[in-house]
């Protein structure tokens, strides 16, 4: 435990430095509070939380680290993002792939600046009609690797956006293929 803590505080220290702060393979369950306050007078760009074990990303975190600009929350245990990230006005790139996600979170789309959002390899069956994927700044959304439903698969493969959907190619079920 000790060793994990100091790793944490060392990768805080070196982050002062270079605005880049890696809490990959931390153990983590969520952000501690410490991180917060070693922070708390550094502008990050780019914060890597992966490989953690990260169930939740606590609202505060849009308040602390207001200025990134790259965040990577993939191979965690998360199924939802709090709403306050929106507030992350320069976020440009999101990475929530290898995650439990069952649907795409809808505060993805309140992030004005977001050009890539990649949630590949989540549980992500369907996605919100409503929330079908209005955004200025969205380049690509990378959804390869989900159990979409067919008519979601159908509806995504078909959508007039402005950006590029990155889709898995759809396996038919058996009770599709009229051919067996």
């Amino acid at each position: 435990m000790a060793s994990i803590v100091a790793k944490v505080v060392n990768r805080c220290e070196e982050a002062v430095e270079t605005k880049i702060l890696n809490l990959s393979e931390c153990e983590l369950i969520q952000v501690p509070d410490a991180v917060y306050h070693l922070m708390r007078h550094t502008e990050l760009k780019t914060c890597d939380l992966s490989s953690n074990v990260i169930t939740k990303i606590s609202p505060k975190f849009a308040v602390k680290f207001s200025f990134i600009t790259d965040l990577n929350l993939s191979h965690n245990q998360m199924a939802r993002l709090p709403d306050e990230l929106a507030d992350l006005h320069s976020l440009e790139m999101l990475d929530i792939s290898h995650n439990t996600f069952i649907t795409l979170p809808a505060v993805v789309f309140k992030m004005p600046k977001l050009r890539e959002l990649k949630a590949n390899n989540n549980a992500i069956i369907d996605i919100d009609r409503d929330e079908i994927i209005t955004s200025e700044s969205l380049e690509v959304v990378d959804l390869r690797h989900n159990p979409l439903t067919p008519s979601c698969h159908d509806l995504l493969k078909h959508a007039v956006v402005s950006f590029r959907i990155e889709l898995s190619e759809r396996v038919k079920e058996d009770w599709e293929d009229l051919t067996i």
